[in-house]
């Protein structure tokens, strides 16, 4: 008998789960939603201006200029919380503004200065946020206005603005991808500060804002990701132009390709598309005195040639435009670390992590006074091998048969 009572209790417990699991609590129609893809914040007059880029179901898969009406509206409230400022959206918001699918999250340079600790800790807590959109900060413009540009093949420019940031943190180096938790960790870890990626606004923001902008062959504005900010915790203190952000990555080590160049001999460039990296950093004491090992291996194949009279089946031509690349990359490198510890003076690359792996104790006596006293002064020793593994369909060049 109490055999049967525990099987019947087993099948009414699983009957009550099964009833739960089916079920959605906080179950919400679609109709009901306003699907937010892309958002900003702006600092203005000591208030947050929120921006949330909305999609319009209906115009997404329509043809473009099939409808009079954008694929996606943008809606903009103020106040003295982003909380407050997103509850006073629904004011002008027919549906509540759902935030699970957002793919942007842009904060422009005065919010940015400002400090960005109580943005994201709104978007950490709220559980409608998944933290796997990308955060970046707008140049010379504001989240507002970013978000108001409209687009060539992306109908919607939240999803140019994240499909965009992948491609080139994967194909050019210059930019790069970061989400909630590892803008986070940066903030709040010691021996590395964070960094974010640059969107700026091209040409004329007012025909950017019109359809006219994506009706011709030629797009008058643009939405275009430029040089990486720089943080101090969570305050934007400077930028890196292109080139000192490829040379900040590749001191990271997370550089997945990337393209450039060495000039010939007589004229031209050889052309070099980096397809691995390595890098390894190592702390060492010298008189008391942290100093850094910088070890980057790069492998790559030769792109193209514009040069006559390189015979690429001598294994001296190419071991010679390694160490051609091997020294430009090391400039790059040197000049990058110079510029930081100069002109921001805040470790962004790590060192202090580095030096932490390697010296536990010491790292702990100096840790406090890591940015101000020891980072400007580092002493670091740039070490770079690049391995040349193919060069392309053919070893020759037409180039040699061209002639004067």
């Amino acid at each position: 008998m109490n055999r049967r009572k525990k099987i019947l209790a087993m099948i009414l417990l699983q009957t009550v789960i099964a009833l739960l699991l089916s079920s959605c609590w906080n179950r919400r129609e679609l109709n009901e939603l306003a699907i937010a893809v892309g958002a900003g914040v702006d600092w203005v007059d000591n208030q947050y201006r929120l921006s949330v880029q909305v999609a319009i179901p209906g115009q997404v898969t329509s043809k473009r200029g099939a409808s009079t009406q954008a694929p996606a509206t943008l809606y903009t409230a103020e106040g003295d919380t982003i909380f407050e400022a997103a509850r006073r959206m629904t004011q002008i918001s027919p549906r509540k503004i759902y935030f699970s699918h957002l793919r942007i999250f842009l904060m422009d340079e005065a919010m940015a200065r400002e400090g960005v600790a109580k943005v994201l800790d709104l978007l950490a807590r709220d559980h409608e946020f998944r933290p796997d959109f990308y955060l970046a900060i707008t140049k010379g413009t504001t989240a507002e206005e970013a978000l108001k540009i409209m687009t060539p093949m992306e109908t919607i420019p939240a999803n140019k603005l994240f499909n965009s940031l992948q491609i080139s943190d994967k194909s050019w180096s210059s930019s790069m991808v970061v989400t909630l938790d590892e803008l986070i960790n940066g903030i709040t870890s010691t021996g590395k500060h964070p960094v974010l990626t640059g969107l700026m606004v091209t040409g004329d923001k007012k025909i950017g804002e019109d359809k006219k902008n994506v009706e011709d062959i030629y797009t008058p504005s643009q939405l275009q990701y430029s040089g990486l900010a720089v943080f101090k915790f969570d305050k934007l203190i400077g930028w890196l132009n292109e080139k000192d952000s490829r040379g900040y990555r590749l001191i990271r080590g997370d550089v997945k390709s990337s393209v450039g160049y060495v000039s010939c001999r007589n004229k031209g460039k050889v052309v070099l598309e980096t397809l691995r990296t390595d890098t390894k950093l190592k702390g060492r004491l010298v008189d008391s005195r942290p100093e850094l090992d910088i070890k980057v291996s790069l492998e790559g194949n030769i792109g193209s040639v514009e040069c006559s009279g390189l015979d690429l089946t001598e294994p001296s031509t190419i071991r010679q435009l390694e160490v051609d690349m091997e020294e430009k990359v090391t400039k790059i490198l040197e000049d990058v670390i110079d510029k930081v510890q100069t002109e921001h003076k805040v470790d962004i690359f790590g060192f202090g992590e580095a030096f932490h792996r390697s010296h536990p104790k010491t790292w702990k006596r100096i840790e406090q006074e890591w940015d101000d006293r020891y980072f400007t002064s580092l002493v670091t020793h740039v070490s770079v091998d690049y391995k040349i593994r193919g060069t392309g369909t053919t070893n020759d060049s037409f180039l040699n048969d061209l002639k004067e």
